[in-house]
């Protein structure tokens, strides 16, 4: 890997093209390097576990509306739908839109968590979509994929966009529009003008995932994914892009990122203030294998703490007993899904689905009681409201704990953690205490998620769904994915039964 120094540039002192970040990502895109065995076989486990999570959703209110959206943009020979007959097909742009939604909208994929969040599986949905609309091979999907995870990931480890309140699409934008080049075969320079449009265009605040949160929450990485295929198209025309996008003086680095910072405080903000690691050329692109999914419906900080809940809530017979419970925790999980949000939506009863899965305090509650987790029945809001259930998410609070917050930035896998040290104090003054650093399906986890786990995933999420026919013609089709022909390609989206899908019948503009 070569570790890039990243920094703002006057426009008095443009920098060179080749020492732009856009540049050196469109480089990385652009090889043509191989893609490796273990990297494919990834590959086709969240391709999976993508299509587990989406067909479970394919009846929830947003993938409703995104599908209706997408079926207004019929296109011959465009992308498929999930769920949608194999024969009809809507412009890729579209199908990105609606499929991205239901991957997204359970919040039950694949996480990279670092200097930044992320959701790579994210990048499927709109590189598939591509291919399938502009008749590519497998071979040539896995090495989009596996660049478009690339680019994502290591874009993760290096800027930090929830310290400047940026949603983590901004990353999403750029790694999809990398990842479809990569797909098609573009040009160097093709590439790196896509990879700035799309930033340009997925600039947005992480408001979406503060306060009620709505299900713009599923949208928002289907709009990246849509909005990245839009500024591949118009640069494989001809037209160019903001630039450049990360260190232009009234740019991402400068205004967003650590340069303001550095104004504000009469520092120079054209020093080195981010280091991004990228492969040299020829070298393989593997950081699929540095990501982890959810065996738990819900955000990944909670993954640990669910299995950790489980564990726990065996050695208490009566939870009105409990007097309190802290979680001394990491500082992202403290302030994103914990009571340092200052949120109190993240107490609320009535709170929204998507609220309630960035509720660590709620996770915990439920997870303790009922020492299992289900993707719909533990968010109904029968069960948020539950008297008992109140009682005792109210006694539920979470700390940093600085040292939990070194090992969430530990580049050192065996140290990384995204879990904390639980301390419940009884009535009577006596203390439970239990820990956990890292989720049973985590590769380094109790129980790490390999090809059968993936495949019980996607049974278990599907099996009321999908004809049993369907399923294993799925199954074995994706399996042989680095040999798949144009068709079959087209072919990769699971079917449901006739009758199945429900339809959003409201009217809109298209």
């Amino acid at each position: 890997m070569i570790h890039h120094s990243v920094h703002a540039s006057p426009s008095m002192e443009m920098i060179r093209r080749s020492e732009q970040l856009a540049w050196k990502i469109a480089e990385v895109a652009a090889d043509p390097v191989g893609v490796d065995g273990d990297v494919a076989e990834m590959i086709i486990n969240r391709i999976i576990d993508n299509s587990a999570v989406a067909v479970a959703s394919l009846n929830r209110g947003p993938i409703r509306s995104a599908r209706a959206m997408a079926r207004a943009h019929a296109r011959t020979g465009g992308a498929t739908l999930f769920g949608a007959a194999a024969g009809e097909t809507v412009c890729a742009e579209w199908a990105a839109w609606a499929n991205g939604t239901a991957v997204r909208e359970l919040d039950y994929h694949d996480t990279f968590l670092a200097a930044d969040y992320s959701h790579p599986g994210d990048n499927i949905p709109p590189i598939l979509a591509v291919a399938q609309q502009c008749g590519r091979k497998g071979a040539d999907l896995l090495r989009g994929i596996a660049a478009g995870y690339e680019i994502q990931v290591n874009l993760v480890k290096g800027l930090c966009l929830h310290e400047h309140k940026i949603d983590h699409i901004a990353h999403l934008g750029p790694s999809v529009a990398a990842g479809v080049s990569s797909l098609l075969s573009l040009s160097t320079e093709t590439t790196y003008q896509s990879v700035q449009q799309a930033l340009h265009c997925t600039i947005t605040t992480r408001q979406s995932r503060k306060g009620e949160i709505s299900s713009w929450k599923a949208f928002a990485p289907a709009y990246a994914g849509k909005t990245a295929i839009e500024a591949v198209d118009r640069c494989m025309r001809g037209e160019g892009a903001p630039s450049p996008i990360y260190e232009g003086e009234d740019s991402v680095l400068s205004f967003i990122l650590d340069g303001r910072t550095a104004r504000d405080q009469g520092r120079s903000p054209y020093e080195p203030c981010y280091t991004v690691p990228l492969p040299g050329r020829g070298e393989p692109k593997r950081a699929i294998l540095d990501t982890y999914t959810k065996e738990h419906s819900a955000e990944y900080q909670s993954q640990a703490l669910i299995d950790l809940a489980f564990r726990m809530g065996g050695r208490i017979d009566d939870f009105d007993k409990i007097k309190s419970i802290v979680l001394h925790t990491s500082h992202h999980t403290h302030y994103v899904i914990g009571t340092g949000a200052g949120d109190p939506q993240k107490m609320d009863p009535k709170a929204s689905r998507e609220t309630l899965d960035h509720s660590i305090m709620y996770i915990f509650a439920v997870a303790l009681q009922d020492r299992r987790w289900h993707h719909v029945d533990s968010y109904t809001p029968e069960r948020a409201q539950r008297a008992d259930t109140v009682r005792l998410w109210r006694k539920i609070s979470t700390t940093e704990d600085k040292e939990w917050t070194r090992r969430y930035h530990s580049h050192d896998p065996k140290e990384k953690a995204f879990g904390a040290r639980v301390v419940i104090t009884m009535a009577d003054g006596t203390r439970i205490e239990d820990e956990m650093g890292i989720a049973n399906a985590h590769p380094l986890g109790a129980r790490p998620f390999g090809r059968v786990e993936y495949i019980d995933k996607f049974k278990i999420l599907t099996g009321d769904i999908l004809d049993a026919a369907e399923s294993e013609r799925f199954l074995e089709l994706v399996q042989r994915l680095p040999d798949l022909g144009v068709e079959e390609v087209r072919a990769l989206n699971p079917v449901a039964p006739k009758g199945y899908l429900i339809e959003n019948r409201a009217k809109g503009i298209f």
